[in-house]
């Protein structure tokens, strides 16, 4: 019997403050160093979406969010190659406890505040993706698949 279809989980956090949202800058990690991603990660074993997304947000950028006031924002299946896909949840939230950081030094160059509406260009792709599916209002959006599949 085949093994079943598995994909990466990332969970993903739109911090908003004064219209803006927090981007970081990626730096030595070897994937998309210098381009802007927001706080997010790998979803881990036995893990609730919301609360991974909260974990995140601590690890990356020092803020305490309460999973329980992360409002769904979009899913964005993602088609990294022909042999990886990831599922991207993304959360938003205008509250937490703290100021926000570069907790990761070693992974990350700088913070920067910017319009959701008027992303950077050096914002990754994917991330950006998850942006326009929260503000379209659509929920869902394929990203990097063919416009047919098997």
């Amino acid at each position: 019997m085949p093994e079943r279809y598995r994909s990466i989980v990332d969970v993903h956090v739109i911090l908003q403050r004064g219209g803006k949202i927090l981007l970081l800058e990626r730096r030595g990690t070897g994937y998309c160093d210098g381009m802007l991603h927001l706080p997010s990660g790998h979803l881990e074993e036995g893990e609730a979406l919301h609360h991974g997304a909260a974990r995140e947000a601590r690890e990356e950028v020092g803020v305490t969010v309460d999973p329980d006031t992360l409002a769904l924002a979009a899913v964005v299946h993602h088609r990294q190659r022909p042999d990886l896909a990831r599922i991207g949840v993304f959360f938003t939230t205008r509250t937490w406890q703290g100021e926000p950081r570069n907790a990761e030094p070693h992974k990350c160059g700088r913070l920067v505040w910017a319009d959701p509406r008027l992303l950077p260009r050096n914002t990754i792709d994917y991330p950006a993706q998850g942006i326009r599916t929260w503000l379209a209002g659509t929920g869902y959006t394929p990203h990097h698949w063919p416009a047919t599949t098997g």
